[in-house]
């Protein structure tokens, strides 16, 4: 059963190599211990000559035996660190981003009687988004948010933790360096070592979703049944070294190393992680909807959820320029894979269960830089949606930076 869900992911091979190093170990652990055994047996006493030369052999095979043990340890720990979660029968089957399947379509898309501008363009052009001096100050893929749009991204990242925070997450700031342990317990390491940044001095690592964190709140706790669901919501800055995206999106804000973003997680018992993982979709709609954005819902295929997913939907929003829906949101249930990891149980009828845990996101930029393309005019004016300007954001963006 575990090899043909693994299979889904092309992860049967892994599995059977996983398989193999633990039978390794099951069989070096026998003879490690047998020799200890006869080991202790022989200490037994006092030693003729030969006996002393015996037992000096037969700690020389001890100690060998020890080291075959340790080093089949860390094979078997090795592999087992990079098995993904056993995928949900619902997710789409394939292998690549192609594969998604389409759940519905929301909006219609905008028409325009004049060529829109990319929104990081339109952005430049303005003074509002400055990649230059971003470039100048840290490396590529960096980026200035100023004047108006630095409000309005301001007011959406508030506009979306007043509504998560109404529907009864707990709204939480943390930390943004962490441990190996958090990042392992999150399924970020091994699989995802090459986008992380490591502060090798201080043996932390800059995350890169506050998922990390959120996670990590309850590591190695029991929570009680009564407790459940937990929800939480936080706002931070976070970091990705976007290695596997070489040569996508490198001019514009889309995708660079440093950015904003408001999370969702979820706590739940094992029976109610579906419920929860459709209302984290619903959340999502609600916002791409009262900011007015086209969007489409993807099912993604299980060849590209990521290591800790059993099932994940992102929401892609409709970039007129590019012609095509760009990612804005995603939600995942990962079951009780963090969970495992992290050692987080509840109690219930006297036992403790592992909880499961389900994360999604409730605004990035990139929902700006949709808005800016979808809702601009002829003269480069950006329609900014009600719901943003009650929290700060100007009517419109339409007054060149100074500065």
């Amino acid at each position: 059963m575990f090899r043909a869900a693994l299979a889904r992911r092309g992860a049967a091979e892994d599995f059977d190599a996983l398989l193999a190093a633990d039978a390794s170990w099951r069989s070096l652990t026998e003879r490690a211990e047998a020799l200890r055994a006869a080991q202790k047996s022989s200490s037994k006493g006092r030693p003729t000559p030969e006996q002393i030369e015996q037992l000096r052999q037969l700690k020389d095979e001890v100690d060998q035996a020890q080291a075959e043990l340790a080093s089949a340890a860390r094979q078997r720990d090795d592999l087992l660190a990079r098995i993904p979660n056993l995928p949900d029968p619902a997710a789409a089957d394939g292998m690549d981003e192609e594969d998604a399947q389409l759940v519905r379509t929301w909006g219609e898309r905008p028409k325009f009687g004049f060529e829109p501008r990319d929104g990081t363009e339109l952005g430049s052009s303005r003074g509002w988004i400055d990649m230059a001096r971003g470039a100048r100050l840290s490396g590529a893929r960096f980026a200035y948010r100023i004047g108006d749009v630095a409000l309005a991204e301001m007011a959406l990242y508030r506009f979306v933790i007043d509504k998560l925070t109404s529907r009864g997450f707990m709204l939480v700031l943390p930390p943004i360096m962490v441990l190996e342990r958090a990042m392992y317990g999150t399924g970020f390491l091994p699989t995802e070592e090459s986008n992380l940044y490591h502060l090798e001095r201080d043996g932390l690592y800059l995350t890169g979703t506050s998922e990390v964190a959120l996670a990590g709140i309850h590591t190695e706790e029991r929570l009680e049944e009564d407790e459940l669901p937990a929800k939480y919501t936080a706002f931070t800055t976070n970091f990705r070294r976007e290695a596997g995206a070489a040569g996508k999106d490198t001019k514009g804000m889309f995708r660079v190393h440093q950015f904003d973003k408001v999370e969702m997680f979820v706590y739940c018992v094992p029976e109610q992680s579906g419920q929860v993982h459709e209302q984290l979709l619903a959340y999502e709609e609600e916002i791409a909807q009262e900011l007015g954005l086209p969007y489409r819902v993807m099912n993604i295929a299980v060849g590209d959820l990521g290591a800790p997913a059993a099932k994940k939907y992102d929401i892609e929003a409709w970039f007129p320029v590019q012609q095509r829906y760009r990612e804005i949101t995603s939600c995942s249930n990962t079951t009780d894979y963090q969970a495992r990891r992290l050692n987080i149980r509840f109690r219930r009828d006297g036992r403790l269960e592992y909880v499961h845990t389900l994360n999604g996101t409730g605004a990035t930029a990139r929902a700006l830089l949709s808005i800016m393309e979808n809702f601009q005019d002829h003269a480069g004016t950006v329609t900014v949606p009600e719901v943003l300007q009650r929290f700060g954001a100007p009517a419109t963006l339409g007054t060149p930076a100074t500065g």
